[in-house]
């Protein structure tokens, strides 16, 4: 018989299930900002190599996700549009419920939900993990590229690496010669997401796998492939154009 949940008992139920996950966990919340107790069960759970699909669809995903997404690699995060379910799933136990996998809901709303198991409510289970794997199948995998955002000393909230990169590419100088591709694609208008796919049409980057190279007519467009504090990342003209 399904069990109903508060918002205390969603929020512990969640992390039971993430932790309990032996095979597959699906997490379907269309705002994403995970606080630090799922983060760490999320890594456990990329230690035990179990396949983790994340599948957000309101916003953009910040710096911090970004960085920390990009070091789980049995994690994959799709993005689907007009999403409003929220559900969190393991090979036995479902939780469908109003609770978004945002940290300030977790702490400040007053939440609902309803937990299903496998075993009691088999049908119902079943119906719910179809769905979750049909919303996965049409959601789009984000390519976190192998550019990171960093923290800059005395930059206050996570400021990309750009502006660091810049003055490191100049010689210090603080003249724009060079943009990393977030604000290449913030001087174009676009998303970052898009500009690269750009990069990888016109070749002047290659994807392999999720991973992001730049190619030979990227270097000779100017393109710099660069390492810093945070990672990898791009630098590209001013005044870049294609």
């Amino acid at each position: 018989m399904p069990k109903f949940l508060n918002t205390s008992a969603t929020n512990y139920y969640l992390e039971e299930l993430i932790k309990n996950a032996k095979e597959r966990l699906i997490l379907i919340s269309p705002f994403l900002k995970i606080n630090d107790r799922i983060r760490e069960l999320l890594e456990d759970k990329n230690r035990m190599k179990i396949d983790v699909r994340i599948v957000y669809g309101k916003s953009e995903l910040n710096p911090q996700e970004i960085n920390w997404l990009k070091a789980l690699t049995f994690v994959r995060t799709s993005f689907c549009k007009n999403l409003h379910a929220k559900c969190y799933l393991n090979e036995e136990v479902a939780i469908i419920t109003s609770l978004n996998l945002y940290e300030f809901s977790q702490v400040n709303n007053n939440e609902m939900g309803i937990l299903l198991t496998r075993e009691a409510d088999s049908e119902c289970y079943r119906d719910a993990y179809d769905e979750a794997q049909r919303i996965v199948r049409v959601s789009d995998e984000v390519r976190i590229a192998m550019e990171m955002v960093v923290k800059v000393e005395g930059g206050g909230a996570a400021a990309q690496a750009a502006s660091a990169s810049t003055d490191e590419a100049d010689g210090g100088s603080g003249a724009m010669a060079k943009l990393t591709s977030a604000k290449l694609a913030a001087k174009m208008g676009i998303k970052t997401k898009d500009l690269m796919d750009r990069l990888v049409a016109g070749g002047y980057l290659e994807l392999r796998d999720t991973m992001h190279y730049l190619t030979d007519l990227g270097k000779s467009a100017g393109g710099e492939f660069r390492k810093g504090p945070g990672g990898f990342y791009f630098l590209w003209p001013f005044d870049f154009d294609f």
